[in-house]
């Protein structure tokens, strides 16, 4: 029998997988575990994430302001020229579902460079397209190929921080990221616009300037997964005399990437037609995020059409929204701080999952205020700022829906079913994102604008009970345990 290797006898065993046993990895002076790294480097490898989340989003919105450019410069309609964005947004519903189990097998670096290679890449092919269906083919690659990224960050954050103790603020910037992107887009395409001479391109170079610092970020990453940086270690010890002890002790097989595809896509498309919990939020939190591409969209006709504004001065008008976005985090700090640890303690130490549900019903209430709100104050010869701050309860609504949403599903269905759910959440959420916009101008056209808006806000009043009925019921349709399937 071979002798146990020096490394083993002084480091014993720690891990929980079998053919990691000779590594103690949660040991505090073990350098190689990313909880136990120096803070800048533990800041570096959130930072990355966080921005590559911002710029992938960043990019559903960018040329919005373009979309009359690109039509003339094609010749065809500016729905037509809306495909620019809506493939876009296609590829971030579903690049992630085959691009994102690739982290489980070859490790999260090789992701990261990969996915913001491709987004630069395309992004750069976009602005130096000379015709409509080469810049329609690069649009789409960038979004699919280069969204991975944001299905991934989430595991990055937890390979890094302990995010029930610390890592709060590291999440929490990860979230608002594909929020603030799509509304920060509108804004930074009209003034890059303005400085190029309305040149259309622009919209795509500032993407692609964006992508190149992400890419830089990437490179100098480190591998954060544990498996991938064991397994490296073990690579190492079979490479100085151990093959015949790993050959005499295999560790479990690994599934294979075309069975982690398939999970990948079985089980989230599973939980949202079998699990009623994952369907409503679904469908709630993803007409929300629609809304917000639908409230850009119209914000081009009705602030032209009754304020005479101009893309630089509408893409202004968004900071009302971003200002929502900051008030929904601080009010679901609030409740996490208080009704949430009040519950705990009155569990023993243990909440109910529908609590995490407070900012969500808060929400459900200031979503269909925002938008009647929009709808109705739009009229000639009243005051811009009195349309613009209705965006304020419209992204508080917006947001504290989607955090609430997030954290409740986590709770309740755990790690791996938890991801499962959020990637069923993901697609239809970029699905809708996609397609509102290229009904939503005609909408208010043919409609009018106080009855066009009025038709979300009445949607939006339809869906209001579902965090109510959840925060009531939602034990029994979860059998009164969490589910860890």
């Amino acid at each position: 029998m071979t002798k146990p290797s020096i490394l083993a006898t002084l480091q014993g065993s720690a891990l929980q997988r079998p053919e990691f046993e000779q590594i103690p990895w949660e040991d505090p002076r073990e350098r190689r575990n990313p909880h136990n790294w120096p803070i800048w480097k533990k800041l570096f490898h959130t930072v990355v994430p966080c921005i590559l989340a911002f710029v992938i989003t960043f990019g559903t919105s960018v040329n919005e302001a373009a979309l009359d450019l690109i039509a003339i410069r094609f010749n065809v309609s500016r729905t037509v020229s809306m495909l620019t964005l809506t493939l876009y947004t296609l590829g971030l519903a579903f690049g992630p579902l085959f691009i994102a189990p690739l982290s489980e097998t070859i490790g999260r670096r090789p992701v990261y460079v990969f996915t913001s290679s491709c987004l630069l890449a395309f992004s750069a092919g976009a602005g130096a397209a000379n015709n409509l269906a080469t810049l329609l083919v690069c649009r789409g690659l960038a979004g699919a190929l280069g969204s991975a990224g944001v299905a991934i960050g989430a595991g990055t954050l937890a390979d890094i921080w302990d995010l029930e103790k610390e890592g709060g603020p590291a999440s929490l910037l990860f979230i608002l990221g594909p929020f603030l992107g799509p509304t920060m887009g509108p804004l930074a395409g009209a003034y890059v616009l303005k400085d190029h001479d309305y040149d259309w391109r622009w919209t795509q170079w500032v993407m692609a300037i964006l992508c190149a610092v992400i890419w830089l970020g990437a490179v100098l990453m480190q591998e954060t997964m544990k498996e991938r940086i064991l397994f490296k270690v073990n690579n190492s010890n079979d490479d100085t005399g151990k093959e015949e002890e790993s050959q005499q002790q295999p560790g479990p097989m690994k599934p294979s990437l075309q069975q982690l595809i398939t999970t990948g896509l079985g089980r989230p498309v599973k939980l949202l037609f079998t699990e009623v919990i994952v369907f409503s939020l679904t469908l709630y939190t993803a007409f929300a995020y629609a809304m917000i591409f639908s409230y850009f969209a119209s914000s081009s006709y009705v602030l032209t059409v009754y304020y005479g504004f101009n893309w630089r001065q509408i893409g202004l008008s968004f900071i009302s929204v971003i200002v929502g976005y900051v008030l929904a985090a601080l009010m679901f700090g609030v409740f996490d701080k208080t009704l949430y640890v009040k519950a705990r303690v009155a569990g023993g130490g243990v909440a109910a999952p529908e609590h995490r549900l407070y900012s969500a019903m808060a929400g459900s209430v200031l979503l269909p205020v925002g938008l009647f709100w929009y709808s109705w104050e739009a009229h000639a010869g009243g005051h811009w700022a009195a349309l613009v701050c209705a965006g304020i309860p419209f992204g508080v609504g917006a947001f504290s829906l989607f955090l609430s949403t997030i954290t409740y599903l986590v709770d309740v269905y755990q790690a791996g079913a938890a991801a499962s759910a959020l990637a069923a959440n993901g697609v239809i959420r970029y699905i809708l994102g996609a397609t509102f916009p290229l009904f939503t101008v005609q909408m208010y056209e043919k409609l009018g604008v106080h009855w066009a808006g009025s038709l979300f806000a009445f949607l939006s009043l339809l869906l209001l009970p579902i965090p109510w009925a959840l925060f009531k019921y939602g034990a029994s349709l979860r059998g009164g345990k969490k589910y860890s399937g």
